[in-house]
Order: C-alpha cells, then structure tokens, then sequence
C-alpha cells in the first residue's frame, strides 16, 4: 500500500491510500478514518454513489466528528476499478468507471469490475492488517448506488456485516432504469443473474438482516423512477425484517441531505457494534 495523504481531524486521522488490487486487476485507492485512541476500533464501511469515488463523502459527508466521539473507524472506498484498460463509459454516467454497482461482472470486457469479492474479502484483509480495526464488528452503510451496496452486502454476508443502513438506496436495480443497463452489462441479460444483487429480490430468495435504517428525502428527484424505498418496506414487512424508514420532507439526493443525517446514522451503527 502507498498513502497519498494524512492529516489529523477531531483526535483521529484522516488517510488515503492506494494499493494494487488483485480483485480488479487494477490500483485501487480508498480512504480510512482512524478515530482518536489505540483500538481496535469497528469498522464502518461508507459505499459512495454514481460518479462518485472515496473523495466526496470526505469532503462532504461530515463524519468525522461523531466518529471520533463514538470511537469509529470509517472506511471508505472507491465505486469502481478505474485507469488503464478499464472501460470507462465517459459519455454514461451510469455505467463504467464511477459506476461499479458493487458486483462481481461476468461478461466480456468488464474483466476489472469486481467489486463485491474486494469489499468483502480483499480490502477487509488489508484494513485488518494494517490498522487497528476490530473486524468482528463491522458495519456497513451508503447512499443511492451505494444504498444498493449496503444492502446487497449485508444481506449476503450477514455474519460478516453486523448492521446496515442506507441513504436514499435503489432498493430493486433489477427493474430500475438507470440500473437495468449495468446490471446488463456487466452480469448478462439474463435477469435471473441479477437477482443476487438486487435487495429486494434477495430478501424473497430467503436473505435477512435483523435491523435496517434508511433516509430517504422527499423532494429527492430520483424518488420516484430509480428509488422507490416503498418496494423495500413491502419486501421488509413480508420478511419481518425490522425497517426504519424515514421519509425526510424537503430534502434531495445531495449531500447536504447525507451530512444532515449522518450523525443520526453513525450512533445507530454505534449502538449495534459497541454494545
């Protein structure tokens, strides 16, 4: 691994780092606030959204704070393998680099998008040897594709994740239209094979979490077409899965919805994985 950059926050430090990732066959970079104190500390992980990469919820997402208070270690990584040979898509904001959808691709060309197998087993090994990080208390959250993320993660893997939440996630990307065409791409066109990434759907395949929370803001112009948070209340209330969902008035897709709530977010995972 090779840091980028380091600087001190609230007590704790904020760093970037980037390695050579065999998961994606690509350099991979990734961000880690280490909260005030020895540890080990759990672990947080924050997937980010469309266009996004480790960068904006660092410089947006306000957490730092309620992190070093609650004794969190956040982690923050990239929505895409990116660089050479690496299809980027730089005419569709939804497909590409940017545009990873946290799966594992199986069709020709997207070799490199291989992002579930990194964030559940090759970036948690690295985390785990090289900070302080107390990997049986992991807890993982995101916003809009990396809503989808979180979930996704958390219901395959939920011995591995021990809580979930999600900001305005697209809780069914299988019948969305700014999803269909990744999942597409990179997984086929048969839609049996997205089914595994589509959280709704594995939540009728048998999946289960205990608990979920998600925020979801009403004036949010993605609500309606790509959202739709009412398909996973449905598919919670059927499972007896344990939502929280709350509707915010006023708020959109932004990040000045994202740092509104993130507190509220961060003592929620606290709870769950500092008792």
């Amino acid at each position: 691994m090779q840091q980028q950059s380091s600087a001190l926050a609230f007590g704790g430090t904020q760093s970037v780092w980037t390695h050579a990732s065999t998961s994606t066959g690509t350099d991979m970079t990734f961000a880690v606030f280490t909260p005030p104190g020895e540890g080990p500390f759990p672990v947080l992980w924050y997937l980010s959204g469309l266009t996004c990469s480790h960068q904006n919820v660092m410089d947006k997402g306000e957490y730092r704070r309620a992190a070093a208070e609650l004794g969190l270690m956040i982690v923050c990584p990239d929505t895409s393998p990116r660089g050479e040979g690496v299809r980027a898509h730089e005419d569709d904001w939804q497909l590409g680099c940017g545009a990873g959808f946290y799966v594992d691709a199986t069709e020709p060309g997207y070799e490199h998008f291989q992002m579930h197998a990194y964030l559940t087993a090759e970036l948690p090994a690295l985390v785990a040897e090289h900070f302080p990080a107390d990997m049986a208390r992991q807890g993982v959250f995101g916003h809009s594709m990396g809503g989808h993320g979180a979930l996704t993660l958390a219901l395959k893997h939920p011995q591995q994740f021990k809580s979930c939440s999600a900001f305005a996630p697209i809780v069914q990307p299988s019948t969305a239209d700014w999803s269909r065409k990744a999942l597409a791409a990179y997984l086929g066109d048969n839609p049996e094979a997205w089914r595994a990434y589509d959280a709704t759907l594995l939540i009728a395949d048998g999946h289960r979490i205990e608990q979920l929370l998600v925020d979801q803001g009403e004036a949010d112009s993605f609500l309606n077409d790509g959202l739709r948070p009412w398909l996973l209340e449905s598919a919670c209330a059927d499972a007896d899965i344990d939502l929280t969902l709350r509707m915010q008035p006023g708020y959109d897709h932004s990040y000045f919805f994202i740092s509104t709530f993130m507190d509220d977010h961060l003592r929620w995972h606290a709870e769950r994985l500092t008792a």
